[in-house]
C-alpha cells in the first residue's frame, strides 16, 4: 500500500469517532410540535390556548378547560427531504481531473415519506381536576447518504486530499405513552403535571471507502463503493425506553388575554457504538471499539399568549420554544449542535353564527438551523458537518365543530419538510 494510501486508511481510523455518529445525528428530526391538526393549523402556537385534549401533551394546564370527556385521535404523514454534503471543495481550487470539478460544496438531498397515528388521548375531567392518558408518536423519521468526491488542499495528489466517501443511513422511532393530571387553583390560574414513558428505537449506520485503487485517476474519480476497499464500518444503535416529565401552566390575565407555559424533559437512553476495521485497513492503524453510553433527549421550555377579540370570533395567539438540541451529544471540542429558539405565530376565524362552527386558520413559524458542524478540525471535517439554514414554515387549517364531534385539517409547509393532520375530538 502506497504512503499516499496509508494517509487515508489513517483517516478513516479517525472518522468513526468524530464523523459517522455526527453525520447520522445531522439529520435527525424530532417531532417537538404540538400534537393536533388545530395546533398545526396555527403554527404550533398552541401553549397558551391547551382547550382540547391534545393539552395533555402541549400544555397539561389547559385540561381543566374541558367540561366534559374526551377522545382525541390524529393521523399524520410526513414527507421530509434531508440535505447532506455529498461532495465538491472544501477549499481549494478543482484540479479539473475526473469529478474534482465543483469550486464549492456539492449538496444532495434525501427524501422519505411516513403516514400513521400520531396521537391518542382520553381526557376525563372531575370537578377542579383534570386527568389524561394519550400515546404520541414524538418522532418517525429516515434518510440516508452517500458522500463522492470531497476535496480540500493537502498534500495526497496534486497537493489535494480526498475524505474517506462514506455511505450511511438514520432510522428512528420514538413513542410515548403519558398520563397528565390537572388542577384548577383559582378561577383563573390553573397547573398541570404529566408523565411519560418512551420507546426509543435508533439505528445509524455508516460504511468508508476508499477509492477504486490507488491510482491518480481513481483518487479524483467517482466511487464505486467496493466492499474490499471498505476499511471501516460503523453502528450506532439505540432500543431502550426511558421516561420523562412534562409540565404547564395556564393564566386567564384577563377577559381576553391567556399566558401559558410548559417545559418537558425526556430522559437518557442506553446507546451502543460499535466500529469494526474492514478489508482494506491495516492491523497497525485500526482496531474495534464497542461501548455504550447515554444518548440524551433535549429539553424543551415553552412560552406563549393568546388574545381573543371582545366578538369571540378571531383569536391571535404566539409561542416561543426554547429547545435545548446541544444535549443530544456529550460535549466535544471538535463538534457542536446549537440550541434553538422557534417562534411560531398564529390565527383562528371562527365563524360561530354558523351550525356546525366552522373556523379557518394560519400560522407561520422559524425553525432555527440545529444541524451538527464542527468547530474545529481540518477543512475536510469542517465541510462534512457543515450548518444548514433556518426554515420558515406555514401553515393554514380548517375545523368544523359540531356539539359533541370536532373533526380538524392541518398542513404545515417548509423547504425541507411538509407536515398534514387530520384529527377528530369526540365529547360525551
Amino acid at each position: 500500500m502506497s504512503a499516499r494510501f496509508q494517509l487515508l486508511v489513517l483517516a478513516a481510523a479517525l472518522l468513526p469517532a468524530s464523523g459517522a455518529f455526527a453525520q447520522g445525528l445531522l439529520t435527525l428530526e424530532f417531532s417537538f410540535s404540538n400534537p393536533g391538526a388545530r395546533s398545526l393549523g396555527v403554527g404550533g402556537a398552541f401553549v397558551a390556548l391547551a382547550d382540547d385534549a391534545t393539552a395533555a401533551y402541549a400544555n397539561p394546564a389547559g385540561l381543566v378547560q374541558l367540561t366534559r370527556p374526551e377522545i382525541s385521535v390524529e393521523g399524520r404523514s410526513w414527507s421530509y427531504s434531508t440535505p447532506f454534503v455529498a461532495g465538491g471543495r472544501a477549499s481549494g481550487a478543482p484540479t479539473g481531473l475526473g469529478i474534482d470539478t465543483t469550486p464549492g460544496l456539492r449538496w444532495e438531498e434525501s427524501t422519505a415519506d411516513f403516514n400513521g397515528l400520531s396521537y391518542l388521548s382520553y381526557v376525563h375531567p372531575r370537578q377542579r381536576w383534570s386527568f389524561a392518558f394519550y400515546r404520541h408518536l414524538l418522532a418517525r423519521f429516515a434518510s440516508s447518504y452517500a458522500t463522492d468526491g470531497l476535496f480540500a488542499e493537502g498534500s495526497t495528489y496534486l497537493d489535494t486530499d480526498r475524505r474517506l466517501d462514506q455511505q450511511g443511513s438514520t432510522n428512528l422511532e420514538v413513542v410515548s405513552w403519558g398520563f397528565a393530571a390537572a388542577r384548577r387553583i383559582t378561577d383563573s390560574l390553573s397547573l398541570g403535571l404529566g408523565l411519560t414513558y418512551l420507546q426509543v428505537d435508533l439505528d445509524v449506520g455508516a460504511t468508508t471507502y476508499l477509492p477504486d485503487n490507488e491510482t491518480l485517476e481513481a483518487f479524483f474519480s467517482a466511487n464505486s463503493y467496493l466492499p474490499e476497499r471498505s476499511p471501516w464500518w460503523s453502528t450506532t444503535r439505540a432500543h431502550d425506553s426511558t421516561v420523562g416529565l412534562n409540565a404547564g401552566l395556564l393564566w386567564r390575565a384577563t377577559e381576553r388575554w391567556r399566558l401559558g407555559a410548559s417545559v418537558r424533559s425526556e430522559f437518557s437512553v442506553v446507546a451502543r457504538w460499535l466500529g469494526v476495521p474492514g478489508p482494506a485497513s491495516t492491523p497497525e492503524n485500526l482496531r474495534q471499539w464497542d461501548f455504550t453510553g447515554e444518548w440524551n433527549f433535549p429539553w424543551v421550555f415553552g412560552l406563549g399568549g393568546a388574545y381573543t377579540s371582545p366578538s369571540g370570533h378571531l383569536t391571535v395567539s404566539f409561542e416561543w420554544d426554547r429547545v435545548l438540541y446541544s444535549e443530544l451529544i456529550d460535549p466535544d471540542p471538535d463538534e457542536t449542535i446549537p440550541d434553538a429558539d422557534e417562534f411560531h405565530l398564529g390565527g383562528e376565524y371562527a365563524f360561530l353564527r354558523s351550525r356546525p362552527v366552522i373556523a379557518l386558520r394560519l400560522g407561520i413559524w422559524l425553525d432555527p438551523d440545529h444541524r451538527i458542524r464542527a468547530t474545529q478540525g481540518d477543512d475536510l471535517f469542517r465541510a462534512f458537518l457543515s450548518p444548514g439554514s433556518d426554515e420558515i414554515h406555514y401553515a393554514f387549517g380548517v375545523g368544523a365543530a359540531f356539539e359533541r364531534f370536532q373533526i380538524d385539517l392541518g398542513a404545515d409547509f417548509s423547504d425541507l419538510r411538509d407536515t398534514l393532520s387530520l384529527s377528530a375530538i369526540f365529547s360525551f
